[in-house]
């Protein structure tokens, strides 16, 4: 006994004498924090401003009384999301729908890599000899927990996807892929298209509000999965707009490259969701796999957030560049608007422009009036302002499928771009008037707005 406890003595001497803290309080050690400017975004550094309508409410609206408000720094996307970066998304869920499906038979028919073919395509964990400790022990433990029996499998993505029909390997990968096009009946001039009702993306996200409201309850009580088809609605030019001929748009407009740097629209308020849930995740797996530590999330940003960044540093201006006129010194548009009724061309656009149009104000970005009016992350409540905090305000309520929309479009008057009026839409709605930008909160509280 007395020989034990000299042994457990001893070890605390040895592990007391190893410490580089002197047996002062130092605090626990970390990798030291450098924040990283995240790509294609600005930082907009935190701040107060008056909130809401100072000049006249031409329009009655009386939603949008003046206060105070501060908010805290968050960068935010130059320009409103493309067509060629939410096809980025687009090709990512297709990519591993495809890839899910080739694994899969590939594990019904028993083939691995060695088989060749659509082996290839084989789980990565097909061969657990091959496996981490941990990643075996996850495989057996919740390794099919879910409605296919395939949930939580590794998918192999090395070997490339094959889209020439001459080049398929074998008559399973031909099966795999003929299921992902649109029946012989359903295509026309001998051109088959992708069936884009079949890329769905799944995702789980936790109502922290309703957690933190709630004195008891499990934390699976609050987790809630959303699965949902995330190709734009590109019939939002026809429906739009009837007796009117905008079938061109219709055609070309989300997928030719012609289009590549417009404003994605035809996106719904649930869409532009998954979207930042993916862009979260597509940046911190390539963290993991570099070793390096995750990002936090993209979102939409909160009404405030909108109206602070559009106002660009500027105290009571009417637009992102102060105001009160719509034409600069040498009489050319500083939007992209309908400037009369009848007439959406004198600013030079009969519809959207590349996102990076016209001059950035003074935060550097660009369209936050005009062009397509943007998503926020607020339920819109014309009376929020009287209730809402003063630190960083936001209208939540899940109940409430109106979502605020910010900044006006190309097929809106001046009185929409103006960077105080609100307005909204129900969120499982798509328009070729609405699209989005992203932001992402700014760790640590030096930057602030003087």
């Amino acid at each position: 006994m007395k020989r034990l406890l000299f042994v457990i003595t001893l070890g605390l001497f040895l592990y007391s004498c190893g410490k580089k803290d002197r047996g002062e309080l130092v605090g626990v050690g970390g990798k030291r924090w450098h924040p990283e400017k995240p790509y294609g975004m600005t930082l907009v550094p935190g701040g107060s401003f008056i909130m809401g309508k100072s000049e006249s409410d031409v329009a009655g609206g009386m939603n949008a009384p003046t206060k105070t408000v501060t908010v805290r720094s968050f960068y935010m996307d130059e320009t409103e999301i493309t067509n060629s970066e939410y096809r980025q998304f687009v090709e990512w869920v297709k990519d591993s729908i495809i890839r899910t499906k080739l694994a899969i038979l590939a594990d019904y028919e028993g083939l691995t890599p060695d088989d060749g073919g659509i082996g290839e395509y084989a789980f990565d964990d097909a061969d657990t000899s091959k496996l981490s400790a941990y990643d075996k022990y996850m495989l057996e433990n919740y390794g099919g927990m879910g409605e296919t029996g395939y949930e939580g499998r590794m998918l192999n993505k090395k070997p490339r996807l094959i889209w020439d029909t001459s080049k398929y390997p074998d008559e399973y990968y031909t099966e795999v892929m003929d299921s992902m096009y649109l029946s012989m009946e359903e295509s026309y001039n001998g051109y088959r298209t992708i069936d884009v009702t079949q890329l769905k993306y799944k995702y789980t996200w936790m109502d922290i509000q309703a957690a933190a409201k709630m004195k008891k309850g499990n934390r699976k009580d609050f987790l809630k999965t959303e699965e949902l088809m995330i190709y734009p609605d590109t019939t939002v030019w026809i429906k739009d707009f009837y007796y009117s001929y905008n079938e061109p748009m219709h055609n070309d407009y989300f997928w030719h490259d012609a289009y590549s740097e417009y404003p994605v629209v035809g996106v719904s308020w649930k869409q532009a969701k998954a979207f930042c849930n993916w862009r979260t995740k597509y940046k911190n797996d390539f963290q993991k796999s570099r070793g390096k530590g995750f990002v936090n999330q993209f979102r939409l940003p909160i009404e405030a957030e909108w109206e602070y960044a559009a106002r660009g540093g500027l105290e009571s201006g009417t637009y992102p560049w102060g105001g009160p006129y719509l034409i600069d010194e040498r009489g050319c548009f500083l939007a992209n608007f309908k400037p009369n009724r009848g007439d959406y061309a004198s600013d030079d656009a009969l519809y959207t422009v590349e996102a990076k149009s016209y001059q950035p104000n003074d935060y550097g970005l660009y369209n936050m009036a005009g062009n397509v009016s943007e998503w926020t992350n607020s339920a819109y409540d014309p009376n929020s302002y009287d209730y809402a905090s003063t630190m960083n305000p936001n209208a939540y309520d899940e109940r409430n499928k109106r979502k605020v929309i910010r900044g006006g479009s190309w097929k809106d008057v001046a009185y929409f771009l103006q960077v105080s009026t609100r307005d909204f839409e129900y969120q499982d709605s798509a328009r070729s008037y609405i699209g989005f930008r992203t932001v992402q909160d700014y760790m640590g509280t030096s930057e602030i707005g003087r």
